[in-house]
């Protein structure tokens, strides 16, 4: 039996007219992976459910049959470093790397995902469409568009899918710069015709999705996803998933949640909730008691993150009793100067009682995320989570605790956009581990060198084109991505310019200022003077005490 055959599938597939068009939709890793992302199942069968479709899936292990002349490639991209896989997969399909040198005989390569509608540009050269935003209906205005110039020349395909509101067209917009390393000094279409900003698309039906396939050889295995809020209410400064995806949204309970879990639970016992602050819906209690019924005794419960003054010993117990050992709090800092900084409304206090609240619902662990680097943070605030792991161990003797730390990285279309990287949180994270492992608490940091390259990606522009094709000749470290630097030296800017430096909020043109989020730029600017407000306030008490 294929991997394939032992999926069990929750929609049904159309059949594909004769003249439907031939589609391949990839992941760019393998498919244990691929088939693990709520996003990737969506897209694949609202394609899968078109019968003007013939779509097949493509992963870097495995695929369905592919059709000898696709006239769509797909892509879904949810993490940064997946780029060298779609090298490779265009490649082993006899696909140009860069849409510049396709022909009218080659497929239209188009992507979407949180990493595309985020910042498209370091990977314009590489792909003829980019989807911005949610799916739910941008996807088949998309197919329909297409549908409209299918015989059409490669050009006026283009020019025609241009006129769909959330679909961006790279090579119809021009890119100049004062200088081969200097700033952007215009973004503009080539044409009339072209928009002059492309709009990101959100879906604002309170129907949110749920998996499409249930399989063994998925990541979580056998788990079925329910999408239960999408976006975030409270508005973390350096927060993508908040700011990108807004405004704040939350499932139905009786039209979408409850159907959804009762469809899922007849074919698997495993049931994920997911959502960027799941607990903050606002029926969460509703669909505790719902899940609580003895007839979900034996399902295995599993919540994304949750807000930290939302864990209940209530919400502990359900969990527990649905066979989760641990649930995750996102902190950010020990520091309250911090936590106002980037807005997280939320009190030692406060996660000090979560724990409490955990423990006494039987939960044996307590994941906490935290964060260095933030703009204004300085030794006495690592030093400060600390403390405030310390007196977590106290509170709650026996709960093990875990910190995962990351470094700040600065993401678009939020309010921390224009700072860079802060070189001190590499030293900052050898900090935490060195004083949190001889306390027994497990410190779990995130690479510096990985959040570097994850900062160059995000701000970077569509000069980096050159240079990721660079990097992937070289391999994947941080070293060759300076060796490539060293290489396109007076072609494209420096490392520090895309990853340390601090921009101007006032002048500067951003690489993405022709994609429009959720907020204008100049709300964006205003939640940025907030904190530098709350962070100088800070500095000044500090040097007079």
């Amino acid at each position: 039996m294929t991997v394939f055959q032992q999926e069990r599938l929750l929609f049904t597939p159309a059949t594909p007219e004769t003249n439907a068009i031939p589609a391949i939709f990839a992941f760019p890793n393998e498919y244990t992976i691929g088939i693990t992302s709520l996003g990737f199942q969506i897209v694949w069968a609202t394609l899968a459910m078109r019968s003007d479709v013939d779509v097949s899936r493509l992963f870097t292990d495995l695929s369905e049959t592919l059709p000898r002349n696709p006239e769509l490639l797909g892509f879904s991209v949810s993490w940064e470093l997946d780029y060298v896989n779609i090298f490779n997969l265009l490649e082993s399909l006899d696909i140009p790397l860069e849409s510049i040198d396709r022909q009218d005989e080659h497929p239209l390569v188009f992507g979407g995902g949180t990493v595309l509608t985020a910042n498209p540009e370091p990977f314009a050269d590489f792909f003829d469409v980019i989807l911005l935003g949610d799916g739910e209906n941008l996807l088949d205005s998309f197919i329909d568009a297409y549908q409209q110039v299918r015989n059409a020349d490669r050009l006026t395909k283009l020019k025609h899918l241009a006129q769909v509101p959330g679909v961006y067209i790279p090579s119809l917009y021009e890119v100049t710069y004062h200088s081969p390393e200097g700033e952007i000094s215009a973004i503009a279409p080539i044409d009339p015709d072209i928009p002059a900003a492309v709009e990101k698309q959100t879906y604002r039906g309170n129907t949110l999705s749920a998996s499409t396939v249930v399989t063994e050889k998925a990541a979580w295995e056998n788990i079925y996803m329910v999408e239960v809020v999408r976006s975030c209410p409270e508005m973390c400064r350096f927060c993508l998933a908040s700011y990108l995806t807004l405004p704040f949204r939350t499932a139905s309970l009786n039209d979408s949640l409850i159907p959804a879990i009762e469809k899922g639970l007849k074919v698997t016992k495993r049931l994920g909730l997911l959502g960027a602050s799941v607990t903050q819906h606002p029926e969460f209690a509703a669909i505790l008691d719902y899940l609580s019924q003895p007839q979900y005794e034996d399902v295995r419960l599993s919540i994304a993150s949750v807000r930290t003054n939302t864990v209940t010993e209530k919400l502990a117990a359900t969990l527990a009793n649905r066979d989760t050992r641990s649930i995750t709090i996102a902190v950010e800092s020990g520091s309250e100067k911090v936590r106002q900084i980037v807005n997280k409304k939320l009190t030692n206090d406060e996660i000090i009682q979560a724990a409490i609240n955990a423990k006494a619902g039987g939960l044996k662990a307590l994941k906490l995320y935290g964060m260095v680097g933030i703009p204004g943070e300085n030794m006495a605030d690592v030093e400060a989570t600390v403390s405030m792991m310390s007196a977590i161990k106290k509170a709650v003797p026996g709960l093990r605790l875990t910190l995962g730390c990351s470094t700040f990285v600065p993401k678009s279309h939020t309010p921390f956009q224009w700072f860079g990287v802060n070189p001190q949180a590499k030293k900052r994270l050898k900090y935490l581990e060195k004083n949190l492992r001889q306390q027994g608490i497990d410190f779990r940091p995130e690479s510096y060198n990985w959040s570097v390259i994850q900062a160059l990606i995000s701000r970077g522009d569509r000069r980096l084109g050159k240079l990721l094709q660079l990097t992937r000749e070289y391999g994947d470290s941080v070293g060759s991505y300076k060796r490539a630097f060293k290489q396109l030296r007076g072609q494209i800017p420096t490392l520090d310019y895309y990853v340390h430096d601090r921009w101007d909020s006032d002048k500067q043109i951003l690489p993405w200022q022709h994609i429009q989020g959720a907020l204008p730029q100049k709300t964006l600017v205003k939640h940025l003077d907030e904190a530098m407000a709350i962070a100088s306030k800070s500095t000044l008490s500090e040097q007079f005490n």
